[in-house]
């Protein structure tokens, strides 16, 4: 199974040969599984929100970007005497299709389900591999039916959701850093002009995101950390492992009653910063908020 790759030059994917390695594996395990003779090929796109929108604009009449979208090369089952139309002549390969993946919608989807960046990317690509093969979803029986194959490959792939989550940090520092510069893009700073964005690792694996929020009256702003922590923990989630913060201009380490708050949750948490993109910082949060006072200091269980 060949994959050629087209890569947006605006996305961000640390480590990306290793995680090539792994979501080719995941493709290659779908195809396998349906025993085609020959060899076979896709181009997968990785893309933004906005280009994947455009695509659904254009080609579904759709004004809203999704996850993924597959454009098949032909119908399936497949008879064996039409698959030398499929035949790309530059590379001996029976081409399938063309799969276009959204890795903004991926890194929401990924924090959603409590997964890593890994299992959503290694889930999409299954899920369009599927779609090339000819599985569908419009009826129940077939849902099932291409969920299971997914399922298949990913384990295959050595990305079964229960692989990925044990051991390791479900979203790594990457990930929580870009997610909160998309964060920064929401916020409401009419007065300062200084907008922020926080990405919140809670220890179960979750991610939460909040940015500032600004008032007329000043003492109202609140800050972008705790827009995320008051998120998380009306959905529950009240420890948390790290934190990551983006602004511009300068470093956008949380003030002292951010540190506070965050200090209530999870007092040995890290802390990430980054500004005008380039620039990241990492602490923790004993670090910047020594001799603390916290649930412990009135003698509740911290």
């Amino acid at each position: 199974m060949r994959i050629e790759w087209r890569i947006d030059t605006d996305l961000r994917l640390p480590d990306w040969e290793g995680e090539r390695a792994l979501l080719e594996r995941a493709a290659r395990a779908a195809v396998d599984a349906e025993c085609l003779p020959g060899r076979y090929q896709a181009c997968v796109v990785l893309t933004g929100d906005a280009a994947i929108r455009e695509l659904n604009r254009q080609t579904r009449g759709v004004d809203a970007a999704t996850d993924v979208l597959s454009f098949p090369q032909a119908r399936f089952p497949i008879n064996p005497r039409s698959l030398h139309a499929l035949l790309d002549p530059d590379t001996g390969c029976r081409h399938l299709g063309d799969i276009v993946i959204s890795v903004e919608r991926a890194r929401a989807q990924a924090a959603r389900y409590g997964h890593d960046l890994r299992r959503e990317l290694g889930y999409l690509l299954a899920h369009g591999m599927c779609h090339l093969l000819g599985y569908d979803h419009a009826r129940e029986e077939d849902r099932a039916r291409m969920r299971a194959a997914e399922e298949a490959a990913l384990d295959r792939a050595g990305l079964a959701r229960e692989e990925i989550s044990e051991g390791e940090c479900l979203m790594n520092d990457q990930d929580l850093l870009e997610m909160a510069r998309q964060a920064m893009d929401g916020a409401y700073v009419p007065y300062s002009n200084y907008p922020v964005g926080a990405c919140l690792l809670a220890e179960d694996g979750r991610v939460f995101t909040g940015c500032n929020v600004e008032n007329a009256s000043y003492g109202a702003t609140i800050c972008a950390e705790r827009t995320a922590v008051v998120k998380a923990v009306s959905e529950g989630a009240t420890r948390f492992a790290a934190i990551a913060v983006a602004a511009r201009g300068s470093a956008p380490y949380p003030c002292g009653i951010c540190r506070q708050v965050l200090n209530e949750f999870g007092p040995g948490m890290r802390v990430l910063v980054t500004w005008d993109e380039a620039n990241v910082e990492k602490t923790t949060l004993g670090a910047l908020l020594p001799n603390s006072f916290g649930p412990e200091s009135l003698g509740e269980k911290a």
